[in-house]
């Protein structure tokens, strides 16, 4: 008699879909069952998934709703990488599935992928071993430039850009970093100068991008920026595709105002019919920052412990939704709620903070809370690291290379809400920002129930934006204008009244583009205007 699906089994099954390094298959142990299958293949791949617990993938399985429509079993999708464009991370989320990553794994070879672009780029090494496989010896037509004494660009000083750093010191390259996130002090202890995003691209001789691909960063690189730069500029961009605009990148290089460009990320992929890559100033390759064997071996064995520990019930540091852990009831609900608050916190304060409380208020704190100034760390510093890589692991470590004291207060009384968790930073400059919220209902909705000491009452909503402004007549029909122009749905709002000037919260169903906030604000002669996207 068939088995059904939903039948008790005696070792959990893991699904490994796309080859691994062998190591993970080791780490794994013996306690598990492993089954392989074709994760290209949908339909093998729902087949296989009846009774699996856990699912390893890397770029090449889609992981969607269908998918897990077919595991009612699945406990955890483990990426060995980074990268998550082929998970629906939400749809995971919502079946209560964990995703987990390597976000360690890649990061010297990213870097040491990055250097070899550059050189390759700068010395014209593609088209010259073209050229010499062709049977010509043209030393004449690839002349190249040297490395040493020139300055270097790196957009975004997350933990690849400052390996890329350290390694281009070492060639002699004066270094200039843009990062809002990074103080000075710490860009100081590395040998890097911090500058703004236009005096970068005025001054350098290469530039380098490591940035996540976010509607922040999408074309931050296009015609305007490139209009700034040095005809004789090195463009390299192992991180994301699509932070450069290729359109911009293809005219500029075949109008001779930047020389040369070094590619291992395209918007998209495969990118076989690419333009960029018929051109001979152009040295690419096919998105090979983590196709090192050292960087398969380290992933493997990451992702295949993290798998341990999930199924074991451990807290598990790479998770990048759902946390799991030996986490008492009480506690679960409110790490997703902290953990977006620290991200509120962050778009409020444009930057990092010099010191962060973490306050806990209610009779959960009976409880081990301890995972909750993780969890706000988390969601702080997850608009602050840029590479992608924040975890339970680490987070502790990278607040303190940012010079960040981190405190957590906790106190029984909490006489509005039964629950109440507020964080409290304040930044280089004295000033300081503080966000509170809470669970409310059946449902255990989360709620932002303070902002600077204002009290609110808003749904913590994917889409947020704020303003004050002056207190006067018609300034709510001047929002509803301004946004219903741009096809921006306000979901909820509230208007607080302080001294002669409002606070305006909004839940919205969709970003708020930048430029439609600067001419909200204008509008309405705000002295401050932030928009917040946690989807």
């Amino acid at each position: 008699m068939p088995t059904s699906p939903l039948a008790p089994v005696l070792r959990p099954v893991v699904v490994v879909a796309e080859p691994l390094h062998p190591v993970a298959e080791v780490e794994l142990g013996a306690g598990v069952e492993v089954r392989h299958v074709d994760g290209t293949d949908p339909a093998a791949l729902r087949a296989a998934m009846g009774d699996a617990q856990a699912l390893l993938v890397r770029s090449g399985t889609v992981v969607d709703a269908a998918l897990l429509a077919a595991a009612p079993r699945l406990r955890v999708v483990a990426r060995a990488g980074t990268g998550l464009r082929n998970i629906d991370v939400r749809a995971c989320t919502q079946a209560g599935v964990m995703v987990v990553t390597a976000p360690t794994a890649n990061l010297v070879s990213a870097a040491e992928l990055t250097v070899g672009l550059m050189i390759a780029a700068a010395r014209r090494i593609a088209p010259a071993h073209a050229s010499l496989r062709a049977g010509r010896w043209e030393r004449q037509d690839f002349v190249g430039t040297e490395l040493a004494g020139r300055t270097l660009g790196i957009l975004g000083l997350g933990r690849v850009g400052v390996l890329v750093a350290q390694r281009m010191a070492a060639f002699g390259m004066h270094v200039v970093a843009q990062d809002p996130f990074v103080q000075a002090g710490r860009a100081a202890q590395l040998g890097v100068r911090l500058v703004d995003l236009d005096t970068l691209l005025r001054t350098s001789d290469v530039i380098s991008v490591h940035l996540p691909r976010t509607p922040e960063t999408l074309g931050l690189i296009g015609e305007r920026e490139l209009g700034l730069v040095k005809p004789s500029l090195v463009l390299v961009n192992a991180a994301r595709g699509g932070i450069v605009d290729e359109a911009a990148l293809h005219r500029a290089l075949l109008e001779g105002r930047v020389a040369a460009a070094g590619l291992d990320s395209f918007a998209e992929e495969p990118a076989t019919g690419n333009p960029l890559l018929a051109l001979d100033n152009v040295v690419a390759t096919p998105h090979l920052g983590a196709s090192t064997e050292q960087a398969l071996e380290k992933a493997g064995r990451a992702v295949a412990r993290s798998v341990r520990q999930a199924l074991s019930g451990e807290l598990v540091p790479d998770a990048v939704n759902v946390h799991g852990g030996v986490i008492a009831e009480e506690v679960r609900p409110l790490i997703g709620l902290t953990e977006r608050l620290g991200r509120v916190f962050t778009g409020l304060a444009g930057g990092s903070a010099v010191s962060f409380d973490v306050e806990v208020r209610g009779e959960v704190v009976d409880q081990d809370v301890r995972v909750l100034e993780l969890a706000a760390l988390k969601g702080a510093l997850s608009g602050v690291v840029l590479d992608e890589s924040v975890s339970y692991v680490n987070v502790s470590l990278l607040a303190a290379e940012r010079g960040t004291a981190v405190r957590l207060l906790t106190d029984p009384v909490s006489e509005d809400h039964r629950t109440l968790v507020t964080l409290r930073g304040t930044l280089a400059d004295a000033t300081t920002v503080e966000v509170s919220g809470t669970m409310v209902g059946t449902s255990e909705r989360q709620r932002l129930v303070g902002l600077d000491g204002v009290e609110i009452d808003l749904d913590l909503a994917d889409h947020l934006a704020f303003l004050r402004h002056p207190d006067r007549p018609g300034t709510v029909g001047t929002l509803g204008q301004v946004l219903g122009a741009a096809g921006v749905n306000i979901a909820g709002m509230q208007v607080v009244r302080l001294d002669g000037e409002v606070l305006v919260a909004l839940a919205v169903d969709s970003p708020v583009p930048e430029p439609v906030l600067a001419t909200l604000a204008a509008a309405l002669d705000a002295s401050w205007a932030r928009t917040v996207s946690l989807g």
